[in-house]
């Protein structure tokens, strides 16, 4: 599957689904928030205070805006292929948007950097693990040597009766947080039907693979999992 090709590209395309997007994640993701928390505490102990930093699939602006608040001297590239989902991080980021460029398309469209850091949060797992780690890889070769990277999307065991039962836990703790309960279940279905999902080893093999040196575990609940590399 190429990531131009992909399913839930069409989904982002919607205006109205682009508008609804920022109200979601932290109903299905636990301690959301605290994710952008944790990148910036990893960014920052080795990108300078000067920081330009490459968001990978930063439509929407939510980590864009987390950042830039925790940081005001940096500056961002923010990439996403769906035009509505960047028109709402502008309209998110407000005054901020003077430090944030925005690019419509892929990472091997985007420019070369080089960067000083970079992010790919709830994106990689649209990916097959083919194109997960051809789009590390681009944007490894963006990055200034030993630049961090951080990453954090669905992750988990994939053996039959785990799998199902980490996708019903992603059902509950939705509908626990407040999300209606038909929302969940087709998020649920979305995600078990349309989505290359991959074991936590297989997901850090490929960070690896595509060039990332100290590969590690920062983060991990119910479904999710994050990591952190350095550039070569």
């Amino acid at each position: 599957m190429s990531d131009k090709a992909n399913p839930f590209l069409e989904m982002f395309n919607d205006p109205e689904q682009a508008a609804r997007y920022a109200d979601g994640p932290a109903k299905f993701m636990p301690g959301f928030f605290d994710v952008h928390r944790m990148a910036g505490v990893l960014l920052r102990e080795r990108a300078p205070r000067n920081a330009h930093v490459l968001a990978h699939g930063a439509g929407g602006g939510l980590e864009l805006e987390a950042f830039a608040r925790q940081n005001e001297n940096w500056t961002f590239l923010g990439v996403d292929p769906a035009q509505p989902m960047l028109d709402e991080a502008r309209r998110r980021l407000g005054p901020l948007i003077e430090r944030v460029s925005l690019h419509h398309g892929f990472i091997e469209d985007a420019p070369k950097g080089p960067f000083d850091a970079a992010t790919s949060l709830l994106t990689l797992h649209f990916l097959d693990a083919e194109t997960r780690e051809r789009t590390v890889s681009e944007i490894v070769q963006r990055l200034k040597p030993g630049a961090p990277f951080v990453a954090a999307h669905c992750s988990f065991s994939q053996t039959p009766t785990e799998r199902e039962a980490w996708l019903s836990r992603y059902r509950e703790f939705a509908k626990a947080s407040g999300a209606d309960a038909e929302m969940a279940e087709n998020a649920r279905m979305a995600v078990a039907e349309m989505m290359t999902l991959l074991d936590p080893g297989a997901d850090k093999a490929i960070l690896r693979a595509a060039g990332l040196s100290g590969v590690t575990q920062f983060y991990a609940a119910f479904t999710w999992r994050g990591w952190f590399g350095y550039a070569p």
